[in-house]
C-alpha cells in the first residue's frame, strides 16, 4: 500500500519542503492514479455534481515490466489543479 500526504502550506513564509513557488494552479504537472475496481459509479458522481471530466473515459495499455497492464481510465481535476486519474484493471487479454 501507499499514502499520499497533501499538506496546506503556511501563508506568508517558506515551507522547507517547498521546491517552487506557491501560486495557483498548484498542481501544475502532477497526476495522481487512484486503482479502483470500477469507474463507472465515480463516473455517474461526477456527472450528478456537474463536474467537468478534464479527460473522457478511455482504455489504454501501460507497459509493467516484460507485459502490459490495460486499464480503462479517466482524469479529472480538483480545485487546486491536480489531475485525479481513476484507473479500472481490464482482464487480460486470452
Amino acid at each position: 500500500g501507499a499514502r499520499i500526504m497533501l499538506d496546506e502550506l503556511p501563508k506568508g513564509r517558506p515551507h522547507r519542503w517547498e521546491v517552487a513557488p506557491t501560486e495557483a494552479p498548484f498542481g501544475r504537472h502532477v497526476n495522481f492514479e487512484i486503482a479502483v475496481d470500477d469507474i463507472a459509479a465515480i463516473l455517474r458522481a461526477l456527472d450528478a455534481a456537474g463536474w467537468p471530466l478534464f479527460l473522457p473515459p478511455e482504455e489504454r495499455t501501460y507497459r509493467v515490466g516484460d507485459t502490459g497492464v490495460t486499464v480503462r481510465q479517466f482524469l479529472v481535476q480538483d480545485p487546486d489543479g491536480y489531475l485525479l486519474r481513476f484507473s479500472e484493471r481490464l482482464p487480460d487479454a486470452a
